[in-house]
């Protein structure tokens, strides 16, 4: 099975995902109907008991793997996919963790000892027992090296790994959380920013995308309470640093917001509010997705679904 975001020779990229968090798991299946738009084919959702699944970067995820795996074959059963065997998953955003890590031009022994130094450092963690993602992105405006990573313990993807290997399930796509639900921003890009605002009860995700590629990327650890002022804190950084004074399309041009945490729409009037703008959060429809029925959420299929669309 792949390791966190290994890119095969011939990568293949699954029209079925699965996503999960704490206290829920889904399976979808898309179809693409015409241009970049798609329909889910099936799907189905499970509120799980959350001793099943307990995110954390450094403990343990999976306490029962059997249990869990029995778990995810009723799901499967219901949603009429049993019989599938490649999946793309998506992991709780607690399990993971992402950097964007600005770098000064160095020689190429160089940058790999600096690139070591900051993972380690930024990850809290030695990088033999990290599952490492890096990937180049453009330049920032001082025309430094910038370079996003994503980390998860070895041991701990092992865990998700050996639960799909007990269905015989094969994963060739696994990312955080966040990234699966960024995906319905980078496939629909735009003029201007993009923000997607991923939230859990634990804290949140805030991601800024310029050109489809990552800008910020900040993880905030904080309790209900605190969620409001923190968010305003990374609109702050975000207004004050990196957008441009000028040119048209400029600033945030799109929301998507998503989980718990706040509500859609407080979370568009705190961006509004900072950033002067005129925003509403997308819906699935803004964003190409067509749901069988409004009483199915999105945000509970939207990062294993954002997987999916990869496959085309």
């Amino acid at each position: 099975m792949a390791n966190l975001l290994t890119r095969l020779i011939n990568p293949w990229y699954p029209a079925t995902a699965l996503g999960l968090e704490k206290g829920v798991a889904s399976v979808v299946q898309l179809e693409r109907t015409r241009g970049s738009a798609c329909k889910l084919r099936r799907a189905a959702t499970f509120n799980i008991d959350e001793s099943l699944v307990r995110p954390s970067f450094e403990e343990s995820n999976i306490p029962n793997g059997a249990q869990l795996a029995a778990v995810l074959k009723d799901l499967s059963t219901s949603a009429g996919l049993l019989r599938q065997k490649r999946w793309s998953l998506s992991l709780p955003e607690a399990t993971t963790r992402t950097l964007v890590l600005t770098i000064e031009s160095q020689s190429a022994g160089e940058l790999q000892e600096v690139l070591r130094w900051k993972i380690e450092r930024g990850f809290g963690a030695a990088l033999e027992e990290l599952s490492i993602s890096k990937d180049r992105l453009q330049k920032d405006t001082q025309g430094r090296d910038r370079y996003l990573v994503i980390a998860v313990k070895k041991a701990i993807l092992a865990e998700y790994e050996a639960v799909l290997d007990t269905l015989g399930w094969r994963a060739g796509l696994i990312l955080p959380r966040h990234l699966g639900e960024a995906q319905w921003l980078v496939r629909n890009g735009s003029v201007g920013d993009s923000l997607l605002l991923s939230g859990s009860s634990q804290g949140f995700t805030g991601v800024i995308f310029r050109d489809k590629h990552p800008l910020i990327v900040r993880t905030v650890t904080c309790t209900e309470d605190e969620f409001e002022d923190e968010f305003y804190r990374f609109l702050l950084f975000y207004r004050d640093r990196s957008v441009p004074e000028t040119g048209p399309g400029q600033g945030l041009a799109r929301l998507m917001v998503i989980g718990e945490g706040i509500t859609k729409q407080r979370a568009g009037e705190i961006v509004n509010e900072t950033t002067s703008g005129d925003l509403r959060p997308l819906a699935a429809e803004d964003l190409g997705l067509q749901l069988p029925s409004r009483d199915f959420s999105f945000d509970s299929i939207a990062a294993p679904a954002g997987l999916a669309t990869l496959s085309w």
